[in-house]
């Protein structure tokens, strides 16, 4: 079985932002889960702050450069978003990559 890539992505986005960030969100999430590599993400809002989200992310990609070559350069329904992604955002989105130590699951 192939190492799969996970990592989580942060976002602060602006207030005034909120709405049009979700629905690119939303859109880029739907065309990436039809990607070959592709294994499940997450989108979640901070239940404590409405501006702040975070996307849990597992990959089928060996490291994270080859995800940041692959999948966030040249996909045509990424490169609008990718654009004005960060005119929405108060700060950059930060990427944490994870190393796995164990896993349960409801039985």
């Amino acid at each position: 079985m192939t190492k799969q890539l996970v990592f989580y992505v942060e976002f602060d986005v602006k207030p005034e932002c909120v709405e049009q960030f979700v629905q690119g969100a939303t859109g880029v999430l739907e065309a990436m889960s039809k990607e070959d590599t592709f294994v499940s993400t997450y989108f979640h809002r901070d239940a404590n702050n409405p501006n702040k989200f975070t996307l849990y992310e597992r990959w089928n990609e060996p490291s994270m450069d080859d995800f940041m070559k692959n999948q966030l350069q040249g996909k045509s329904y990424r490169d609008e978003y990718e654009a004005y992604l960060p005119d929405l955002l108060a700060s950059p989105r930060k990427f944490t990559v994870l190393d796995p130590v164990n896993q349960w699951e409801s039985k």
